[in-house]
């Protein structure tokens, strides 16, 4: 099968896992700006980060016959200190014109709070300005529903162009919300606090699969970088056609992230599944 991973933190992987997705059949990875696992305490942090995003990870894909694409941002669960937030957006400019940046994100909301909705508009508005895809955190567990409200309405709020924004980790109960106001919805395969692969496909049954995608979000957690192809078998289980499954989990992707000019996937693999 071909299937592009449109979120991935490949900066907390091996290298052994780039070989697997390109064994899988991956034909291209994003990489979202996201929390290393502990508060950064300085811009020279982000901007060093920013430069391993846009220089060193893509040089490493590509030793695997991968093109990476990466995604700019402070992360929400950083965005309390107004300070350093500020200082973070001032430098997001300076590598927006990197031919591997595709937008702004993975920006949104965490617990909700007044600075996280405060820098989270700031994104937008960098993003707006720049013409630039956006990619959306959305909560977890308890607090997915209000942040989902919230986030509809900043981008509401700020003229964003639905078709040009995804909106990350839905779940059951917030993708209805997600497509209705004409956003793109990713459903993450992650282990324990985001969707099995038969929660996800329950998901596309049940919803017009044209504006959603898969991905795995893998990272420093317990987390698999295998996890999209893994769930094209549970619909393949299911008796979908390879032709859905294809759209799904390559067509999907591709068509929101050609929005971007640069975008491109690598050229070795099929798409029979």
């Amino acid at each position: 099968m071909r299937y592009i991973e449109p979120h991935a933190h490949m900066v907390s992987r091996t290298t052994d896992d780039y070989t697997s997705m390109v064994t899988a059949g991956c034909v291209a990875v994003c990489e979202p700006a996201f929390w290393a696992g502990f508060d950064r305490c300085s811009v020279d942090g982000f901007r060093d980060y920013f430069r391993q995003l846009t220089e060193i990870e893509p040089r490493r894909a590509a030793r695997y016959g991968l093109p990476h694409f990466s995604w700019l941002c402070i992360n929400p669960k950083e965005s309390e200190d107004l300070g350093l937030a500020e200082d973070v957006l001032s430098i997001i400019p300076e590598f927006l014109d990197k031919p591997n940046v595709l937008g702004i994100g993975e920006i949104g909301l965490n617990k909700n709070s007044r600075n996280e909705v405060k820098i989270f508009e700031r994104h937008v508005q960098i993003a707006v300005e720049n013409d630039r895809l956006i990619l959306v955190h959305t909560p977890h567990l308890e607090d997915k529903l209000k942040g989902t409200k919230l986030i509809l309405d900043v981008l509401r709020n700020a003229g964003v162009r639905p078709g040009r924004t995804l909106i990350d980790h839905v779940e059951e109960h917030t993708v209805r919300q997600v497509l209705d106001a004409g956003h793109w919805a990713g459903i993450t395969l992650y282990p324990e606090s985001k969707a099995t692969p038969a929660r996800a496909i329950d998901m596309v049954e049940q919803y017009a699969a044209e504006r959603l995608w898969l991905n795995s979000a893998c990272d420093w957690g317990h987390s698999d970088p295998l996890a999209v192809p893994k769930t094209a078998l549970e619909m393949r289980r299911r008796g979908h056609s390879a032709a859905a499954i294809d759209a799904l989990i390559f067509g999907n992707p591709l068509r929101f992230l050609s929005q971007y000019s640069g975008f491109k996937v690598a050229d070795h693999v099929g798409g029979s599944v």
